[in-house]
């Protein structure tokens, strides 16, 4: 009878499957006051290299809190308490400036300290789960990697940790530390009343939430009917095109269209232009006095000292700029549709043909289908794209005419170009934080709900 040695799997586990509750659960006093003392558990097991790095890392991040970390907190809580003032000085005759807090400094350096305590937070587990690691080997007798051994590990294992470590911090630093200092200036009254070094903000908390939102506020009136006429733009936008060019692609790619390739090539001839010039083109084209109006008063459409208000009615404005997107994006649909079409299978057709379905059943039940089995997921990113769509409704008509009624807002402006109106023009960088949120929102919900429900999730493999 042969007998078979059961292997010891535990001892084959890489450190990657060591969970970092389970290192300090299971570690002993060494492992365990490595996340406190970084590197403790490396250096006593003579990784001198592993252990100086996490121990540097550590007495850095000390050095850092005792000489600006904690006074940053402490500002940032506050948001500076000493305004900036003046004093008349009596022997040059002038007033000078004394210089106060910067609330906007006061937030940036706050949330600096904050990831940078989480970033050293996760090196403090990686120096318990290193430790830990040591000392699982140490137990099973396998050999204690050296400094040598770690720096192969790099090209070979861990390559994905070394290629990813500067791109994960470029990401920490100029990603994630604005998009946080962003996010928290909505709930502070930086506004044009409060504008840093001169002036001091505060926290409000929920304050602008509750004033985008209160009944009978100027900016609820605003922010309701600007929200519902980004919503009609981006869905007659996505749809209108993708209709329109899937309608374009199958008349092109018929059998019997001839010089294929040529109306290709002039619809890629417009993508080819570059859209800005476009917009700002069809902007001259329908102004009062442009070629439009001029050539309707030659043909006596209309009177010789009139124009169609193009840009300046809301209603004429707003089916102008859907048009001209007509205009800009078809092109593009056309070309991502032709492809899918090229790639449905012949054999479908020609079935439907025996069975002597007519052309309108077979778009139907066949092509209109695939595609939307195909582009769905690029539709949703058309939808997101055209709801942050600044281009077109900016150098279109710049989210004119202006109303008096609404917060520094047109009637043709969507969300994002109001937030660049309240930022730019008004300095209201708190209103534009609150509507930079809601729309972050507004597009993760519809865009999980819809994508989830879509036959591209459910059934990934239905169309092979």
């Amino acid at each position: 009878m042969r007998i078979f040695k059961k292997k010891d799997r535990s001892a084959a586990r890489r450190p990657a499957d060591i969970k970092v509750s389970e290192s300090f659960k299971n570690g002993n006093i060494i492992t365990r006051l490595s996340f406190f003392i970084f590197g403790l558990g490396n250096l006593i097991n003579k990784q001198i290299a592993r252990g100086l790095l996490f121990l540097a890392i550590e007495i850095g991040y000390l050095f850092y809190m005792i000489s600006f970390g904690i006074g940053a907190i402490g500002n940032f809580i506050t948001l500076g308490t000493l305004e900036q003032g003046q004093t008349y000085n009596e022997a040059l005759g002038i007033y000078e400036y004394t210089a106060g807090d910067n609330s906007m400094l006061c937030l940036l350096y706050g949330v600096i300290t904050f990831v940078l305590t989480a970033a050293v937070i996760f090196v403090a587990c990686m120096s318990g789960k290193s430790a830990y690691c040591t000392q699982f080997r140490k137990e099973k007798g396998l050999k204690v990697p050296n400094f040598r051994d770690d720096l192969k590990s790099l090209q070979e294992e861990n390559l994905h940790a070394f290629l990813l470590t500067f791109p994960i911090i470029g990401i920490l630093c100029f990603t994630i530390v604005p998009l946080i200092f962003m996010i928290l200036i909505a709930f502070t009254s930086y506004d044009h009343e409060h504008q840093p070094p001169g002036n001091l903000f505060d926290w409000v908390g929920l304050d602008n939430f509750a004033a985008m939102f209160s009944q009978g506020s100027k900016l609820a009136s605003t922010f309701w009917p600007v929200l519902s006429w980004t919503l009609i733009w981006a869905v007659f936008a996505t749809v209108s095109c993708f209709i329109l060019g899937l309608l374009l692609a199958l008349l092109i790619n018929r059998k019997g269209t001839r010089g294929k390739g040529f109306w290709r090539f002039m619809f890629v001839l417009s993508v080819a232009v570059p859209q800005f010039v476009t917009l700002l083109s069809m902007r001259t084209i329908f102004n009062t006095n442009g070629p439009v109006n001029v050539m309707l008063r030659h043909l006596g459409v209309i009177g010789a000292t009139e124009s169609i208000p193009f840009f300046t009615n809301p209603l004429y404005a707003k089916i102008t700029i859907i048009c001209i997107n007509i205009w800009i994006g078809v092109p593009f649909t056309m070309l991502s549709t032709t492809g899918i079409l090229q790639n449905i299978p012949a054999e479908l057709y020609e079935a439907a043909k025996i069975d002597g379905a007519s052309a309108p059943t077979i778009f139907r039940k066949i092509t209109l289908p695939y595609m939307l089995f195909v582009m769905t997921p690029n539709l949703i990113t058309s939808f997101t794209g055209n709801i942050n769509n600044f281009n077109v409704i900016f150098l279109l008509s710049g989210g004119g005419p202006d109303s008096l009624d609404y917060y520094y807002a047109g009637k043709t402006d969507l969300l994002v170009t109001w937030l660049y109106r309240l930022t730019i023009t008004q300095k209201d960088y708190n209103l534009g934080a609150v509507i930079g949120i809601l729309v972050f929102i507004i597009l993760a919900v519809l865009s999980l709900l819809t994508y989830r429900r879509t036959g591209a999730y459910k059934d990934e493999g239905a169309f092979q």
